[in-house]
């Protein structure tokens, strides 16, 4: 049993972390020799026994702890948000990104009036993912438009001015509650789609990241959490967990989707890892909603 983020979840002997045994995972990431960080299954298997990834379980239901934020999160809906059942109340509701299936404005549109009726929550907060095309600014009309086969004109469209109902992130951070969120949609390359980053160099946005952030944010997930594929294929960022270990020691949630069959929780005794997709691998919203208790910080240096 340990004491985590508001809540006693079952774990599989974790002990919470000291500062130095943080950096020293963060060392054994570094210490990786060249290429590895192409080939995220291998990296894994050699990274697994230093580094804990131990699975959560979290009550199903359960009071509010004190003094927290409850963060209520979801990625993955892929334009069926309406066949969703009723979400849990919170403070915070989460979108980790792929609320479209490839990021048309009629369906952006369904998705903020969706929003607009989750009126359980004080904030919504909302990431894009490889899937939401427009949102893509950089790459939308020079390559993504024609690759996918959709309608150019979407490129004359701000994105966000269709995300009325929700506080949007790209590669910036926002503190509701007292808790500080960083968002971004980045993910290392998949199949070409929206906000890809090269798997051999670490992306500049990642730098943009807090060192004091609480709750992190991101389409993708990093390496060893969330992100075995149903081929055993591992699919996460070795850059983002070294960051984390790097400079993240404040970090207590973070929150991602991406690869369906990755839904779950996990821990390192410190921060708990949330693969939210609703969707499961065959696109269905069979996969609940997962609630986490943010303890609110006492201060900030």
């Amino acid at each position: 049993m340990l004491a985590l983020n508001g809540a006693t979840v079952e774990t599989a002997g974790v002990v919470t972390p000291s500062l130095a045994q943080r950096k020293r995972w963060a060392a054994a990431i570094e210490g990786l020799p060249g290429g590895s960080h192409t080939d995220p299954t291998t990296t894994w298997e050699k990274l697994q026994v230093r580094l804990p990834a131990a699975p959560v379980n979290l009550p199903e239901s359960r009071p509010q702890a004190p003094n927290t934020v409850r963060f209520v999160c979801i990625s993955d809906t892929h334009d069926v948000h309406a066949l969703m059942p009723e979400l849990p109340a919170g403070d915070v509701l989460i979108h980790a990104g792929d609320f479209s299936r490839v990021g048309q404005p009629d369906a952006v549109r369904a998705f903020n009036d969706w929003l607009g009726q989750q009126t359980q929550f004080k904030h919504c907060i909302v990431i894009a993912g490889n899937h939401d095309l427009i949102f893509d600014r950089a790459n939308f009309a020079s390559a993504l438009a024609q690759r996918f086969r959709v309608d150019p004109a979407w490129g004359r469209i701000e994105p966000t001015s269709l995300l009325t109902n929700a506080i949007y992130l790209e590669n910036e951070s926002v503190t509701v509650e007292g808790i500080k969120v960083f968002g971004s949609p980045d993910q290392p390359e998949f199949c070409d789609w929206a906000f890809n980053y090269p798997r051999d160099v670490k992306p500049q946005q990642m730098d943009a990241i807090p060192d004091d952030v609480d709750v992190l944010v991101t389409h993708g997930p990093p390496l060893g959490h969330g992100d075995a594929c149903m081929s055993g294929q591992r699919a996460g960022c070795v850059h983002l967990l070294e960051t984390i270990y790097q400079r993240l020691h404040q970090l207590k949630l973070h929150v991602f989707g991406h690869i369906h069959e990755g839904y779950g929780v996990t821990t390192d005794g410190q921060t708990l890892f949330v693969n939210a997709s609703t969707c499961n691998f065959n696109y269905r919203p069979r996969q609940p909603a997962i609630v986490i208790d943010v303890p609110q910080p006492t201060s900030r240096a």
